[in-house]
């Protein structure tokens, strides 16, 4: 069974830690059967939440899985801006496609109203 939890370590991440800086990074990983199959890395900042990285091993869900987790942890802690600062370009494209991002953006706004929208979509058709 798949599970979204955060990990209270950074053994194996240290990659995260250097791109973090003087932020503290998290990391929520994906897990199946008590394996790790993905990942997502970020750093509360101020005003923003800074994601630095994330490995969804190609399945377009669990990216979205992931992102959402996060989402939803950053409105929890007042937080409506996240900023995705990561490695490679190639991953803005399932952002992009997933509707995080708008094209040539990297940053994503007003999160609560954004984790609110699939209630909206739900109330609009029924069969949800």
């Amino acid at each position: 069974m798949l599970e979204i939890q955060e990990r209270f370590d950074t053994a194996g991440y240290e990659h995260i830690i250097e791109a973090a800086g003087e932020n503290i990074p998290h990391i929520t990983e994906a897990m199946d059967g008590g394996k790790a199959i993905g990942f997502i890395a970020y750093a509360y900042d101020a005003d923003k939440t800074i994601v630095y990285d994330y490995d969804d091993g190609g399945d377009l869900m669990l990216c979205d899985g992931l992102v959402r987790s996060v989402m939803f942890k950053s409105v929890l802690k007042g937080i409506e801006t996240m900023e995705f600062s990561l490695p490679e370009n190639g991953k803005l494209k399932n952002l992009i496609r997933l509707k995080f991002l708008a094209e040539g953006q990297v940053v994503c706004d007003d999160l609560n109203s954004f984790m609110n929208g699939c209630q909206h979509c739900k109330k609009g058709n029924p069969e949800k």
